[in-house]
């Protein structure tokens, strides 16, 4: 989960995690002789990061002891920091006690408390918000019902208000009761009797005013805030480009409901970064790293047989042109370099215009003069490279007009893998489709076939003069 917390740097290289600067052995042997005030003085004092290091590694019977030596609350800060993947917080919380595991979880910050419940089965979720305390599982029923990757999914509850017609004094004093418990103190959100968002204060501002200001005098009421329906991505695309440590989010009255913070917003980059190259590398999840196999396989076949189909249509183009080939067998000796040569100018136009759409470089304006821009990229390369051909292909077996055939070939087929490479991922953005589907392989896939019809097809019209 690897909660960051404020003002806390936390290294998670793997290099950080080869050269952790405690003594480990020590911390197991007194886990293994009971010893708990021991490891206790230890194992508080490292870093959270270290604490999170040492109980990943430490096996499920060195961690069945460490739940009778420490805390739910200290727990759950292990818990937070920790890199547990998603699919194994079942199997963590199974070595614990329902009841310890329950108390826990209520002692996490509630987004995180969320991402927990939602990789458990449902009864599992249930019985863990029937155990702790009704507060917690409050808030944290609030937040489970919202729909996945939204706004309202991933952000918190635990933030701080105040009343735009209070002074600083009164404002400091709620400050320092709602402190402990909020994510973030950096930002001070200020809103009305109605709990409408009308401003927010800096925590800078509210040390260098003075005591008797009222909040009103010195709030900025231009806030950057989100919709709690607001795709995560938007949402963290908002929060990169304003700069924010944190960001509100309203209903569509404005009253707040909660924040999300920049923890959060790097999670939901790397969340979305990961999946855009899954689906560019033709795989349908790659999340997490496969343990086996099986389950390795499940993900990658389902492309694998539209590819194959694809190719099948691909063998049936060259089985229609048989005669031509057999009559100048040299032909087939292109098929691979004219179709490998298409597919990665395909490719190399899809990555431009998928980069552009994640990006938002590419807004609606300029989506026809990304399109002209690589058609006329397609233009040149496809000369250049056809020039290029009839050169090796004269020199090579001194044929000029086998040459000059798979030149042009490679230069309409170029041109033709430019346009379609950059055109499929902006029109199915434009129809609302998440524009990495339309991956490498497929793309790669679709311009074999084009490219062969182009060349086959040349060939058969001019099969008189070769």
């Amino acid at each position: 989960m690897a909660k960051r917390k404020e003002g806390v740097a936390v290294d998670t290289t793997e290099e950080r995690r080869e050269e952790v600067d405690f003594d480990e052995e020590k911390l197991r042997e007194d886990l293994e002789r009971q010893d708990i005030k021991a490891f206790r003085d230890e194992y508080l004092l490292l870093h959270p990061y270290d604490r999170a290091i040492f109980y990943e590694k430490a096996g499920p019977e060195l961690r069945r002891t460490m739940y009778y030596f420490l805390s739910p609350k200290e727990m759950a800060e292990i818990f937070e920091t920790s890199e547990i993947e998603e699919e194994e917080y079942e199997e963590f919380l199974q070595e614990m006690e329902a009841t310890y595991a329950a108390e826990m979880i209520s002692f996490m910050f509630v987004d995180n408390a969320v991402d927990v419940l939602k990789e458990l089965d449902k009864s599992q979720s249930v019985s863990y918000l029937t155990l702790m305390d009704k507060d917690a599982a409050a808030q944290i029923k609030e937040l489970l019902h919202y729909e996945e990757y939204t706004a309202g999914s991933i952000m918190t509850t635990e933030y701080v208000t105040v009343p735009q017609n209070s002074t600083v004094r009164s404002a400091m004093n709620i400050l320092r009761i709602q402190a402990p418990s909020a994510e973030t103190i950096y930002y001070v959100f200020v809103v009305d009797d109605d709990n409408v968002l009308t401003g927010v204060v800096s925590l800078r501002d509210l040390i260098t005013s003075e005591e008797d200001v009222l909040i009103e005098s010195i709030m900025n009421e231009r806030v950057v805030s989100v919709l709690v329906s607001d795709d995560q991505e938007d949402v963290a695309r908002t929060t990169q480009d304003y700069n924010l440590l944190a960001v509100p989010v309203v209903d569509f009255q404005q009253h707040i409901l909660g924040i999300v913070t920049v923890d959060d917003v790097l999670d939901v980059l790397e969340e979305e970064a990961s999946d855009d190259y899954s689906k560019l590398a033709g795989v349908s999840n790659m999340d997490t790293f496969d343990k086996n196999s099986f389950s390795a396989a499940k993900k990658r076949v389902p492309w694998l047989i539209i590819l194959l189909i694809l190719g099948m249509i691909t063998a049936n183009l060259i089985d229609m042109f048989t005669d031509t080939i057999s009559q100048v067998a040299l032909l087939a000796a292109f098929i691979p370099l004219i179709a490998g040569t298409a597919g990665n100018s395909g490719t190399q136009a899809l990555a431009v215009a998928v980069r552009g759409i994640a990006t938002r470089d590419i807004e609606e304006e300029s989506k026809l003069k990304l399109l002209i821009r690589e058609a006329g990229t397609g233009l040149i390369t496809g000369l250049i490279c056809g020039v290029f051909v009839i050169g090796l292909i004269f020199f090579w077996k001194h044929e000029l007009i086998i040459g000059m055939l798979v030149g042009a070939a490679i230069f309409v087929s170029i041109f033709a893998a430019t346009i379609s490479g950059s055109f499929i991922p902006l029109f199915m953005h434009k129809m609302k489709i998440d524009p990495a589907v339309a991956s490498g392989p497929f793309i790669t896939t679709l311009n074999d076939l084009i490219s062969i019809l182009i060349y086959l097809g040349l060939a058969t019209t001019f099969i008189n003069l070769l």
